[in-house]
């Protein structure tokens, strides 16, 4: 399993609005800048958060505004926002295990249960994790140097 770099771009553009909100108009150029990205990956990162009700987007001179404090914003949040295999389950089954053999017609109850509680850890810890943490510590860092 892999998760696309728009996981962590969303959270580094999350963290950016926070930071530099009331200083600096946040816009999809210039989170690609701080991202090192291209802006229209950037502007398909906002619109997925935006879609998720995460941040709202004001075109031309309005920029991105956050919609929620970052303490209630989780990484669950992020990542069914634009992962967009999200809401599929985690384990994708090779789909003809053959029922003649003993392993292949018993391969589904020997496994399913372990995959799905091994799907729901993952997203209770994405969900026990928020954006606020990020933000502490880039702060302390910030603070530190």
């Amino acid at each position: 399993m892999q998760i696309s770099t728009k996981f962590t771009i969303a959270i580094h553009l999350l963290v950016a609005a926070k930071y530099f909100e009331g200083e600096q108009k946040i816009t999809s150029r210039f989170l690609a800048d701080s991202i090192g990205s291209n802006p229209v990956i950037v502007r398909n990162i906002m619109l997925q958060l935006q879609e998720a009700g995460i941040i709202e987007v004001r075109r031309g001179p309005g920029g991105i505004t956050l919609k929620r404090p970052l303490s209630e914003i989780s990484y669950l949040d992020v990542y069914q926002a634009v992962e967009t295999n999200s809401h599929e389950n985690l384990f994708r089954f090779h789909e003809n295990p053959n029922p003649s053999c003993p392993v292949g017609k018993n391969i589904h109850k020997a496994l399913d249960q372990s995959l799905m509680e091994i799907q729901s850890d993952f997203e209770k810890d994405l969900a026990s994790h928020h954006i606020q943490e990020v933000y502490q510590t880039i702060e302390r860092a910030q603070q530190n140097t």
